[in-house]
Formats: C-alpha cells, sequence, structure tokens
C-alpha cells in the first residue's frame, strides 16, 4: 500500500504542473500515488500571517517561526505521519531512504523558506532532516519533489516495468550500466558490438563490467563498504571499455 504523501510548504502552486505530468500524473490519477499539499501560512495567527521573524543573536534574513511550522504539522489528518524535514544541514539522501519512506503509512515533507526553520522544530518535532548533497537552494520544495518521484518508483504499478527497477543505479550497489539506441553510428561513434551479437550472457556480463568501471571512476566511495563489488573492480582490465 502506497503512503499518503503531505507536503508543507508556503508554496504549493510549485507542485501543480509536476503532479499531472508523466509518471506521476498517471500514478496520482490512478490513485496509485496520494499527495496533499498543505500552504503552511494558512497556520499564521496574525492579520499579516506572518511565518518568518529575525533570527535570535543577529545575522541576514529571516526564520520561519517555530509555532506556525509546528502548528501545520499537527494540523495534519494523521498524528502518526513519519515527518521529514528538508535542510542542507541534513543526513544525505539515499536510496535506502525512498524504499523505507515507501513503505509507510503517511509521509509529511516538510520545506523551509529563507534561512531555513526555526531549529527547535528539528531538534524536537520531525523525525529525520535529510539534504540532497552539498549545496544549497532556495527552499525544500524541489528537495520534497524529488524525494516524492523518488519513492513513487517503489510502489507496485508506478512503473511500467517493475523488473527495470532492480537494474537501476544504486540497486545491485553499484551504478548503471551506460544505455545506447538507434542509430546505430552516430558521427562516428559506434554503439559496442557486443550489444548487438544476440549473446544474452556476454551482454549481461559486459553490462556488469560497464557498471563496475563507471562506479570506480566516478562514484569509488560506493565500492568502499562491499568487499566482492570493490575485488571486482580491482581485477579489471584497465584497457577494456565500450567499444570493446
Amino acid at each position: 500500500m502506497a503512503p499518503n504523501i503531505h507536503i508543507l510548504t508556503l508554496f504549493p502552486e510549485f507542485f501543480e504542473s509536476p503532479f499531472k505530468m508523466s509518471l506521476l500524473g498517471r500514478a496520482i490519477e490512478s490513485g496509485l500515488l496520494k499527495v496533499q499539499c498543505h500552504d503552511i501560512r494558512a497556520y499564521a495567527t496574525d492579520r499579516h500571517r506572518s511565518v518568518d521573524d529575525t533570527p535570535y543573536g543577529g545575522g541576514s534574513g529571516m526564520v520561519m517561526r517555530a509555532d506556525v511550522v509546528v502548528a501545520a504539522l499537527e494540523g495534519l489528518p494523521d498524528p502518526n505521519v513519519h515527518r521529514v524535514h528538508m535542510t542542507p544541514s541534513g543526513a544525505v539522501l539515499t536510496q535506502e531512504h525512498l524504499k523505507r519512506w515507501a513503505s509507510l503509512p503517511s509521509i509529511a515533507l516538510l520545506c523551509g523558506r529563507y534561512e531555513g526553520i526555526d531549529a527547535r522544530v528539528g531538534e524536537h518535532f520531525v523525525d529525520e532532516e535529510i539534504s540532497l548533497g552539498d549545496f544549497v537552494l532556495s527552499g525544500g520544495e524541489a528537495a520534497a519533489l524529488t524525494i516524492v518521484e523518488g519513492l513513487s518508483r517503489f510502489i507496485p504499478g508506478v512503473l511500467g516495468n517493475q523488473e527495470s527497477l532492480g537494474e537501476e543505479s544504486f540497486e545491485s550497489g553499484l551504478l548503471e550500466y551506460p544505455h545506447f539506441t538507434r542509430p546505430r553510428d552516430f558521427r562516428g561513434h559506434e554503439v559496442p558490438e557486443i550489444l548487438r551479437s544476440g549473446d544474452h550472457k556476454k551482454i549481461a556480463d559486459w553490462r556488469h563490467e560497464m557498471a563496475l568501471q563507471r562506479t570506480r571512476r566516478v562514484r569509488p566511495d560506493l565500492l568502499a563498504d562491499n568487499r566482492e563489488h570493490r575485488s571486482e573492480s580491482e581485477s579489471l582490465d584497465p584497457s577494456s571499455g565500450m567499444n570493446d
């Protein structure tokens, strides 16, 4: 069963177009995925609908108020919802996070803006704090959209071919092998001959080797904790490549 996804944001309109398109749009329309956007500003109590204030101790920018944000969190229909705060200071998002969240009954994605959200929210009122990586965005909305699309791929029926999920990057602990399609020759760059051979065993072996090579070159950190893959990568012929 897919989780009920709640997105708390100051800009619900950010999500209008993406949730009508492609896989996400079809999944939502068919009921495979349930997503609701909640406007944090609706929980402001003053006549100006203020959601932020100046930081204690001084500094630039404005900070989103804990009382308004927590009121929005506590206003969700499920009191046991798993609360995730998008912030550059959180743990880096991984495929394992997405798998785990896809199996939950409900999840709330909290999007900050300005200089962020009062730190007491992260310390006492959410379950996890998550970052997309070592960079800063203007708000958490892009991260929330990334999470919704990522976890939706683990919900049966969302992907046209669920088996393809097992071949994607990170599922095997490696980056995915390279893909090719027509034309066979593009400006002198040919599709590797082995992929045109029809020998499924050789193709599978080649793809695994390419995945190892790509991972060793681009993301060697993924090999550090996998003894089998690390050993395989160390035994690769350094002269082998995509055109073999």
